[in-house]
């Protein structure tokens, strides 16, 4: 006799083949540390040129070995791109992934319907 165990919710889910979350629960994780997230939001400012590992290091003022401890979480996570040239590793954002992850945030938002105003208000800081 074969027992048959019952899916949860999730496995049904994803069994469902609606949509894959692995990827967008990986590139969050990712971005969910202060220094990747600023390196990445900085990799996003410089363009798809990228810039490289050495010149990210020193303008972040991050050791080398860390840098490239987060760089490889940031590239595993699929979010940027090592282009080696010459003696260096370029590293850019990955913006196809970039909009991917924020597609899929903002899918569906409000019902479709929508939900920001047409003159957004500034966002207080916090002050201390």
């Amino acid at each position: 006799m074969t027992l048959v165990r019952r899916l949860t919710r999730t496995e049904l889910f994803y069994n469902s083949g609606v949509v894959e979350l692995k990827p967008y629960v990986e590139a969050l994780a990712a971005l969910a540390q202060d220094s990747r997230l600023q390196v990445y939001r900085f990799l996003v400012q410089a363009g798809p040129e990228g810039l490289a590992a050495s010149e990210l290091a020193e303008r972040l003022g991050i050791p080398p070995n860390t840098l490239s401890f987060h760089l490889k979480t940031l590239s595993h996570a699929d979010l940027v791109i090592a282009r080696p040239e010459g003696r260096f590793i370029y590293y850019s954002a990955n913006y196809e992934q970039m909009n991917a992850l924020l597609g899929f945030l903002t899918e569906n938002c409000c019902g479709g319907r929508s939900c920001a105003s047409a003159t957004a208000a500034p966002r207080k800081r916090k002050t201390s």
